[in-house]
């Protein structure tokens, strides 16, 4: 039905719904490919549904965790290379989750931009969909917003959210004591802390993005661009191996700010920094911004991604178990009777 007029339409005030719609269709194999079970309906309708005694659960206790990928997402923006942002922000969602003791259920995700670059967002959302099937979570819903004015050109962002459950009475941290050891997970590089300050040192450098990278082949900006590990599947395999009392993802606040949250009040930890060797990056990143050890620990993870705080009887058996779930751990210290985290050796 018409009525004769060529009016305005949301296109020419900058919304294009057929390029959402296109999106939407491109990337619905790659959130199905994450499908587990428990889930009912994915994309597409109002909202999506997920059934937990489909998913395995007697009596669950539900977690949830929502996180973003910070200032990385400018060097991702400014370089083009947006394929690995999405496994970043699953992944500091989802590690998130396992410290609780919870199991990755199902993620939304949230990208928002001023112009939709069917392409890049597509890029974008089959990242997520790779976290995803990574920590066997499922991709079932988001939310793709173009808002005109609200960006600038090319500019986009990105919120995670991710569910998990657990058994109750099987919630973490529990159980810890002063003797307990602290296993350290070897991490991928910066993940997805402190960007604002990587990116001020690299602009101290002199060096731009697609320079070559001081401490390995390839580009600045792609090393710089390595996603966060995840942890979920490996972490879930100790958990259920026995002797986990906690685990600690390191994001912001570096080592310092987040093992402290995880101990009971009054107790603290001592860390030995020469139990591990400092990865290359942290040592050119300290080195170009003349850094005192201090800043480093309490702003980067400092190549240890994730603590677990175990029973000292399984530490050895644990150990095994994350080595062979392909992990590289260090034995990196202990809990103590003392608040606050104390540091033997060095890291530079």
């Amino acid at each position: 039905m018409t009525d004769g007029k060529n009016g305005i339409t949301y296109a020419d005030a900058g919304v294009d719904i057929d390029a959402g719609n296109a999106l939407v269709e491109r990337i619905k194999p790659a959130a199905k490919r994450t499908a587990r079970p428990g889930v009912m309906s994915g994309l597409g309708g109002f909202g999506a549904l997920f059934d937990l005694k489909g998913a395995g659960f007697t009596d669950p206790v539900l977690v949830a965790a929502t996180d973003g990928v910070g200032t990385k997402l400018r060097i991702a923006i400014d370089t083009g290379h947006v394929d690995g942002v999405g496994i970043d922000l699953v992944a500091m969602c989802v590690n998130d989750l396992v410290c609780q003791g919870a199991e990755p259920l199902f993620f939304l995700d949230y990208f928002a931009t001023g112009k939709l670059d069917t392409d890049t967002a597509a890029r974008v959302i089959e990242g997520i969909a790779e976290g995803c099937a990574r920590s066997g979570c499922a991709l079932i819903g988001g939310e793709t917003a173009e808002m005109p004015g609200m960006y600038p050109a090319g500019d986009f962002d990105l919120a995670g959210f991710a569910v998990g459950a657990m058994e109750r009475g099987t919630d973490l941290p529990k159980g810890v004591a002063e003797g307990d050891v602290l296993l350290g997970l070897a991490s991928d590089g910066v993940h997805s802390n402190g960007y604002s300050l990587v990116r001020k040192l690299v602009e101290v450098s002199g060096l731009g993005w697609d320079a070559d990278c001081p401490w390995t082949e390839g580009s600045l900006g792609a090393a710089l661009l390595t996603p966060t590990r995840l942890y979920v599947k490996q972490a879930l395999a100790a958990v259920q191996a026995g002797g986990v009392h906690a685990l600690a993802h390191i994001t912001g606040g570096g080592l310092t700010e987040n093992l402290p949250r995880v101990l009971p009040d009054g107790m603290g930890a001592q860390i030995d920094l020469s139990a591990w060797d400092l990865p290359p990056v942290f040592k050119w990143l300290a080195a170009t911004g003349e850094m005192a050890e201090v800043e480093l620990l309490k702003t980067f993870n400092c190549g240890i991604g994730m603590i677990l705080v175990v029973d000292p009887d399984r530490a050895d058996a644990l150990a095994t178990v994350l080595a062979d779930a392909g992990e590289v751990v260090s034995r990196i210290g202990a809990v103590t009777g003392a608040s606050g985290v104390a540091y033997t050796g060095t890291l530079l």
